[in-house]
């Protein structure tokens, strides 16, 4: 988000909790559609990777946990209760049953032990926590050394129909506290970031997955 002088600034966790309560109910109608083929192409890639224990960060309504392999054990977190609810409702409903948990925390302060998961994946809360960076270092603490950190994120566009989506989703992205303008130097630290596999992700190359192998001792 940018105030008048286009300085880029983040909701606070009252104001990212607040968001997404007052969008709950139609979220998946107004992003599900626009954000489904990004989701799905993360979800495709935690698939392929090696490990069980993996944790959602950011599951709001469960839109991604249908599409996990069985043998994927997962764990979803997010600020917004309103949303977990309909996230809990989708997994009874499914009979999701390879969904460990369905969790209200903060991202950026989580109470599971060190080394927790093999893979953690941020589904668009880069550019929404307050601090991005505190988000990183969080989960490469949760993750183990050789696990793998992914996200789906977005990012600012000059032209062409991305630029033209982008305006489209204006709007409500400012509600939810999503900024296109958002700098990758904010999440991983500038000697990391030469690791970061990064990819474009439809539609219209507005998404990209980035992938970091958790290489700690």
């Amino acid at each position: 988000m940018s105030d008048k002088k286009g300085k880029t600034f983040f909701l606070d966790e009252k104001g990212v909790k607040d968001a997404y309560e007052r969008w709950a109910k139609v979220y998946d109608i107004v992003f599900g559609s626009v954000s489904g083929p990004a989701r799905r192409r993360a979800i495709k890639a935690v698939n392929s990777l090696p490990g069980t224990d993996v944790l959602e960060v950011g599951v709001g309504t469960g839109l991604a946990l249908p599409h996990y392999n069985l043998e994927k054990n997962v764990t979803g977190i997010d600020l917004s209760s309103h949303m977990l609810e309909k996230a809990r409702a989708r997994v009874d409903r499914l009979n999701l049953t390879n969904i460990f948990e369905i969790k209200e925390i903060d991202a950026e302060h989580t109470d599971f032990p060190d080394n927790s998961f093999d893979i953690a994946v941020g589904m668009f809360v880069a550019s929404v926590v307050p601090n991005p960076d505190k988000l990183f270092k969080e989960l490469t603490r949760v993750v183990r050394p050789n696990g793998y950190i992914l996200f789906i994120n977005h990012f600012n566009a000059r032209n062409g129909l991305r630029l033209f989506a982008e305006k489209k989703l204006a709007r409500a992205s400012r509600a939810l506290g999503w900024h296109p303008d958002f700098p990758i130097e904010k999440l991983f630290p500038q000697e990391v970031l030469p690791k970061v596999h990064f990819s474009s992700v439809p539609p219209f190359g507005l998404f990209s997955l980035a992938i970091l192998k958790n290489e700690k001792s």
